[in-house]
């Protein structure tokens, strides 16, 4: 006779992961459980579940729900999207804005989109930085472009990333249409061509 499913003899019991095993099992079970069930769904009791670890590990490491998501969020940001260096300001851009693409086509990058405009309350004070340190890292190519002399002086680093990342997010959040690698091109070089050197300002 088989068991309830409810039933104590058909829960699964948890894996006895610690360390780094432990910590890379349930971020990968949160980014899957916010792509699949947005925030609400990401709870830390699904997350432990669906890591198989205890819900007091995922506690004691993390302390939070939020500190929780704002890990998965971020490692699985950062490892997705390396900061280029290619010694050419274009080709950085290409190359970021290309992998920036592609992730906002799957269901992690629709999760990080999700999370984007999703109202919670115990969140929402903390993505304004979480997009700040992303969007820091993304405006060091900008930098290296200004230093080699490829942009003007006086150009904004955040905001040349903001204009070609910006259109991304827009398309896929609303449109859904294709972010294709014209897109990305056509969009860097309409950046770029408003920050090369000898363009008047305001031109």
């Amino acid at each position: 006779m088989t068991a309830p499913e409810d039933s104590p003899a058909s829960v699964v019991p948890p894996l006895r992961r610690r360390g780094e095993p432990m910590r890379r099992a349930v971020l990968s079970a949160a980014v899957e459980l916010l792509s699949r069930e947005g925030l609400a769904g990401a709870t830390v009791a699904a997350v432990a579940r669906a890591a198989g670890v205890h819900e007091t590990s995922v506690y004691r490491r993390w302390r939070t729900r939020e500190n929780l998501i704002l890990d998965a969020l971020t490692s699985e940001l950062d490892s997705a999207l390396p900061i280029p260096d290619t010694g050419r300001v274009r080709e950085d851009l290409l190359a970021f804005f290309d992998r920036l693409a592609r992730l906002l086509g799957t269901p992690q990058g629709h999760a990080l989109l999700r999370l984007s405009v999703e109202r919670d309350d115990t969140l929402d004070d903390r993505r304004g930085p979480y997009w700040r340190d992303r969007l820091d890292r993304a405006v060091v190519m900008v930098r290296r472009g200004v230093q080699r002399g490829e942009l003007a002086p006086g150009t904004d680093p955040g905001l040349l990333v903001e204009a070609v990342s910006g259109p991304l997010f827009v398309r896929a959040l609303l449109s859904r249409a294709p972010l294709d690698e014209a897109l990305v091109t056509g969009l860097v070089d309409l950046a770029l061509d408003g920050a090369r050197p000898g363009r008047p300002a305001g031109t």
